[in-house]
């Protein structure tokens, strides 16, 4: 469904976008990952032909994206991070006038608006004008214009940024609901929507690909090291030298609770840090209230890649 071929994108002497390569296969549901300014946002603009490359090839359904860019876009369902509509237009108006754009046959229109508006939970506001709506309504008139043409790829940028949580559960039901039908390419920062949602992960970092596999083929790259969880009272400054100088030991996260007590996010090469720490606690006189194993999250994937990436990078 896509090939991208050594893609690379810079302005102005800077690359945003460094001689990337994948493929997504028919039918898969692949989560697009990577910190802020990453090159995220630059590649599915390129995907979806708004962004000319620097350099590099990209097909969308065997349809060149540059040679043949109307019948690539046919293929194509795209919904950018800040969904631009015409907010002074009602629901079935914008749909309507979206669909003529897209080339949907006259006979076709009323028939497709209505379902995906019932996809997407518009049938009871199709009057309704769309500055008027809810941001999380006006996110899923988007996701209605994305597919109003029928297509078989859907890319969405940051669908659910800035809604509150009740509206994210809603937009993220519909997304698992269109992801049965359509081949889905998500970029998210909410990670757990690509935990719950996407079969393959790629993850970018400053403009390159350092990652393609599934989640549990991902975290076999850890299976090396643990993760602790430790709840610690006393000076955090004291407590975070101490436990760093017991070797192979990285504080991936601290969270300050109740009272003096902190939780520490410890990752260790080590093959069982929790005696160790426990020994700390004892001969500091801390106060240790909980020490636990955790499994590892997706987030903790993604943090470990990233990371490791940027250090490989700061020794080259």
């Amino acid at each position: 469904m896509i090939k991208v071929s050594n893609l690379t994108k810079q302005f102005a002497g800077r690359t945003a976008v460094d001689d990337v390569s994948f493929e997504v296969n028919r039918g898969e549901i692949i989560g697009f990952l990577g910190p802020n300014g990453a090159g995220k946002t630059t590649t599915m603009r390129m995907l979806t032909g708004f962004l000319h490359p620097t350099r590099g090839a990209i097909e969308i359904a065997g349809c060149d994206v540059y040679d043949d860019p109307i019948e690539a876009r046919r293929h194509i369902g795209y919904m950018p991070e800040s969904c631009p509509l015409y907010t002074e237009m009602r629901v079935d108006e914008y749909l309507n006038f979206r669909a003529q754009i897209k080339g949907v046959t006259r006979k076709k229109i009323r028939g497709r608006r209505d379902t995906v508006k019932e996809q997407c939970g518009l049938t009871d506001v199709g009057r309704r004008i769309i500055g008027q709506l809810s941001k999380g309504y006006r996110q899923r008139v988007g996701l209605a214009d994305s597919l109003i043409h029928e297509p078989d790829l859907l890319i969405l940028d940051e669908p659910t940024a800035g809604l509150d949580p009740n509206q994210i559960r809603e937009v993220r039901e519909l997304i698992r609901q269109l992801a049965e039908r359509h081949t889905l390419l998500l970029s998210t920062h909410i990670l757990p929507e690509v935990e719950m949602t996407c079969r393959r992960i790629l993850i970018i970092n400053k403009g390159k690909i350092v990652a393609s596999d599934s989640p549990e083929s991902l975290q076999k790259r850890l299976d090396g090291n643990i993760l602790v969880s430790a709840e610690i009272a006393g000076d955090t400054a004291l407590i975070e030298s101490t436990l760093k100088n017991l070797g192979s030991v990285e504080i991936i996260d601290r969270e300050i609770l109740d009272g003096n007590w902190t939780r520490y996010r410890i990752d260790s090469s080590l093959p069982d840090i929790r005696t160790q720490i426990f020994d700390c606690a004892a001969s500091a006189n801390w106060k240790l209230r909980e020490l636990h194993l955790e499994s590892r999250s997706l987030e903790d994937i993604f943090i470990s890649i990233t990371r490791q990436d940027d250090a490989m990078e700061s020794q080259s």
